[in-house]
């Protein structure tokens, strides 16, 4: 690799790159191929999930890339419909099946679903504990989990996640759900890390851009890093490939994250669903 990945410190020891990349909504079809050219541009951190439908695909991709299994980090999500600890044991054994793995390196919830399963997503979260007891996971989180979601899992469990991926960006800081996060030692995954492309035609982001030669999505990308979130853009360009990875060879200055931090537009600024009532569960 051309450019050297940050790696962060998950809290039962294990570590992920900061920067990873990202098959959401990547058609099927289309991701055997974009994930190798995503490994090919050194990408060693790759997202996807149960309801992306494409962990075959990827899984391809990392038979076909050779690189060494130890060199790769690898996430997946549990699918919305198999919260019920038995059903939960099924489907991970099917997605280390499809992504061709013997163990996965971080597994999520996906969607904590109060509404659904009378509200316990508890004995799910002690079901994917198990995983790792068994070692077929190297560590286990959650996504989109809101700071009593946190709270509860922990506090009836004892097991803290390893992650906590969510919604934030600069239109949404989702500042209570990471500092939940934060204070039970978790590590936060913010997905949409450019708002689906709104911060390109930000004035604000264009300045600070303008200032350091880089991109809107480049600066964007460094304050999250800066902010130690963990990210991983969707891109089937293998130019954008490359231009995600040009966020490690500058700083942002103190003034310009909290300019960038002021773009916050609260529950407005939500691109995706609200967890607190999202009840989807594909058909």
């Amino acid at each position: 690799m051309a450019t050297t990945v940050p790696t962060l410190t998950l809290n039962n020891g294990t570590t992920i790159p900061q920067l990873g990349f990202g098959n959401y909504q990547v058609p099927p079809e289309q991701t055997a191929d974009v994930v190798s050219k995503a490994l090919q541009a050194g990408y060693r951190h790759i997202d996807t999930a149960q309801m992306y439908g494409n962990e075959q695909e990827t899984g391809v991709a990392i038979a076909a890339s050779g690189i060494p299994r130890d060199e790769l980090f690898v996430t997946s999500k549990l699918n919305n419909g198999f919260h019920r600890p038995e059903d939960a044991k099924r489907e991970f054994g099917e997605t280390l099946a499809k992504l061709g793995l013997d163990h996965i390196d971080l597994f999520l919830i996906h969607w904590p679903l109060p509404t659904l399963y009378d509200g316990d997503y508890v004995s799910t979260w002690r079901t994917l504990t198990e995983f790792v007891t068994e070692g077929r996971a190297r560590a286990v989180g959650v996504s989109n989990f809101q700071p009593a979601h946190l709270d509860r899992i922990v506090a009836e469990t004892g097991v803290v996640p390893a992650v906590n991926q969510i919604e934030a960006h600069p239109f949404f800081l989702n500042d209570e759900a990471r500092a939940a996060t934060h204070r039970h030692g978790a590590l936060v995954e913010a997905w949409s890390p450019i708002a689906q492309g709104a911060v390109l035609d930000d004035a604000t982001i264009a300045e600070v851009a303008s200032a350091h030669d880089k991109t809107p999505s480049q600066v964007t990308l460094r304050w999250h890093v800066q902010r130690g979130d963990i990210i991983f853009p969707k891109t089937t360009s293998p130019e954008r490939m490359a231009e995600n990875f040009g966020i490690f060879d500058f700083e942002l200055t103190d003034a310009e994250v909290a300019s960038i931090s002021g773009l916050d537009k609260g529950e407005e600024g939500r691109t995706g669903p609200n967890p607190d009532a999202f009840d989807y569960v594909p058909g």
